[in-house]
């Protein structure tokens, strides 16, 4: 028998597979070519909101933003904020990059790769939002280790976050759904700022529709919301 490597996302290597899908279309590519390298987050040093944008200003990252539609309506509802957006899927990146460029969203960097590599560079306390919304659950036993909501990523996340600062975490996939519970009520740097079920079965204000949350609900099913605050 083989025995499954254990640790999590924060000691793994690649999580996850393909980075690209169908072939880009010319504007597309276009986009790729001027305007990601144009917001991309510097691949070396420290990642303070100041270097990223001129000056200081509350900080928020979202890890793996799919096609970027949570990110860019933040973004402008909120103007004198810094987004950054970590995401290792060209396609995903591409589709935020017309976000980007149609919203003319001068406040929002972007990374395709590994978030946590990002998120390491950011100084402790730095952040005033985390964002993880509908990640790969892994749903099989022995791919656990693989998912994001894990106790390695969380201590992490819980550490660049500012005192008071918040974490939304969302999701449909009931499993996935259960090991974040376990995962997060074993972190007492966070407190669940729900009362009620309703606080965690309906969305938030201020917390958009994405297109993942979209094809849940078609296909019927029941979509979770989840907002921390750091302690």
């Amino acid at each position: 028998m083989t025995a499954h490597k254990s640790g999590d996302p924060t000691t793994l290597n690649r999580l996850y597979g393909r980075q690209s899908g169908h072939k880009l279309r010319q504007g597309q590519q276009e986009l790729v070519d001027t305007l990601l390298p144009a917001i991309s987050v510097p691949e070396e040093g420290e990642i303070t909101a100041a270097g990223l944008f001129g000056y200081d200003r509350p900080l928020h990252f979202e890890i793996g933003f799919g096609g970027g539609e949570h990110m860019a309506h933040r973004a402008d509802m909120l103007p004198d904020h810094g987004f950054i957006g970590a995401e290792p899927f060209l396609n995903g990146v591409v589709t935020a990059l017309g976000h980007v460029r149609d919203g003319a969203l001068g406040n929002v960097r972007l990374h395709m790769g590994d978030a946590l590599q990002v998120l390491s560079r950011i100084p402790d306390g730095a952040l005033s939002f985390a964002y993880l919304l509908h990640p790969d659950p892994w749903p099989k036993a022995r791919h656990a280790k693989r998912r994001m909501m894990n106790p390695g990523p969380v201590a992490m996340i819980a550490r660049k976050l500012k005192p008071g600062g918040e974490f939304r975490f969302g999701t449909d996939h009931p499993v996935y759904l259960r090991w974040a519970l376990m995962v997060m009520n074993g972190h007492s740097d966070f407190e669940w700022l729900a009362s009620e079920p309703k606080d965690f079965q309906n969305r938030p204000g201020g917390w958009p529709e994405t297109r993942y949350e979209a094809k849940a609900r078609r296909i019927g099913h029941e979509v979770w919301y989840f907002r921390y605050r750091r302690r």
